[in-house]
């Protein structure tokens, strides 16, 4: 009897924890809901406007229910503006500034937790507190530099600062993910013989790959999306990436919604491609090194 009274105990225990676990999981759907659907309905409302003719918006009122689709919002975008060269732009922007900051961000990285290399800890201080100024004050002398450079008005200005002002924050998040690598993984190659760039590249970038997609992901949305730095270096309509682009779309379409909707469906449709194929890797790719 008293091991049946003791076993019954102790499945009531193992209850208690799923009911509370279930209690605590309805409380959140419950508080999520609402606000999951206020975040969305802006982009909901956005893509309806994107997909409604210019007379059904100018006779029913923008805020009413879409009485027919169209697609003239997305011709329109296309062949009255600069928008499929734009795009051209800011995927060249965006490829070769992500390629070029996780390349030498890793370097960095691998450098600085794997060699005693004096002041190493002030100089990832340094590195990040570049990322803790504010951009506004920098305008004026990032525009002077790029101009002495003789690089002014050209893509490759661009990408040179997106890479500068992007590299201090992917070291500090890889040099943490890093640190915490075992360090019989690299005694034991170096046991097999294994110099310094083949364990970074056969032992360090398979096991940073999850870090590295989370960084890939975070950067390509920074970039894509940035604007300051694209009208600080850049003068040429020709030149102009995706968000700069925009600008001119709605200055030049001002009482037309559907075509600014549509231009910044187009725009935000890259970025959330790439986020729902890294999704999976981009909160545990941040978080994987900060256990040490």
């Amino acid at each position: 009897m008293a091991l049946v009274s003791n076993a019954a105990g102790i499945a009531d225990v193992r209850r208690i924890p799923k009911r509370r676990h279930k209690r605590g999981s309805w409380i959140f759907h419950v508080v999520m809901t609402p606000l999951s659907l206020l975040w969305i309905a802006p982009l909901v409302f956005v893509v309806f406007v994107a997909f409604r003719s210019f007379g059904d918006i100018t006779s029913n009122g923008l805020g009413a229910l879409p009485r027919s689709l169209s697609l003239d919002g997305f011709v329109t975008v296309f062949t009255q503006s600069l928008v499929g060269e734009s795009l051209i732009n800011s995927a060249i922007v965006t490829v070769f500034t992500v390629f070029f900051s996780l390349l030498l961000a890793s370097w960095a990285a691998f450098a600085l937790s794997r060699f005693r290399i004096p002041f190493r800890r002030p100089i990832l201080l340094l590195m990040l507190a570049g990322n803790l100024l504010p951009p506004q004050i920098l305008l004026i002398p990032v525009s002077r530099i790029t101009d002495a450079l003789g690089i002014y008005d050209t893509l490759l200005a661009l990408i040179v600062v997106q890479v500068g002002f992007g590299l201090g924050f992917y070291t500090f998040v890889l040099h943490g993910f890093m640190r915490s690598i075992p360090v019989e993984i690299f005694e034991a190659a170096r046991v097999d013989g294994a110099g310094e760039m083949r364990t970074y590249l056969r032992i360090v970038l398979p096991l940073c790959r999850p870090s590295l997609a989370a960084l890939g992901a975070l950067a390509t949305t920074w970039i894509w999306n940035d604007l300051i730095w694209a009208m600080t270096v850049l003068r040429t309509e020709t030149h102009f990436p995706i968000t700069a682009a925009l600008l001119n779309i709605q200055g030049g379409f001002v009482s037309q919604w559907n075509v600014v909707a549509a231009g910044a469906v187009v725009a935000a449709v890259p970025t959330a491609i790439v986020f729902f194929a890294f999704q999976k890797h981009f909160v545990s790719g941040l978080t994987l090194g900060s256990s040490k």
